[in-house]
């Protein structure tokens, strides 16, 4: 599994709408936050090492109803507390 982050920019209004279906209708949904900026969503999904992340975005998170634009971020590693 690999992890993406994809921003999304929501229509006025709609941004709590958006992130519970994404929450109830994408499984690889792994976290869902509010943010402040030019974007409304970020969220964090998991999605299996073969599958194409570019299809995912386009069929399955801007398809929801009220997205209006997306700014995908590929990762590499995770690091956290005490690895060396």
């Amino acid at each position: 599994m690999r992890a993406i982050f994809v921003m999304v920019k929501c229509e006025m209004g709609q941004a709590y709408r958006v992130a519970r279906e994404m929450a109830d209708g994408i499984e690889e949904l792994s976290e869902m936050h509010s943010v402040s900026g030019q974007y409304d969503l970020l969220g964090k999904f998991y999605l299996a090492a073969d599958q194409d992340i570019g299809l995912f975005v386009v069929e399955k998170v801007q398809t929801v109803p009220g997205v209006k634009d997306t700014y995908t971020i590929q990762t590499f590693n995770a690091f956290s507390a005490g690895q060396g």
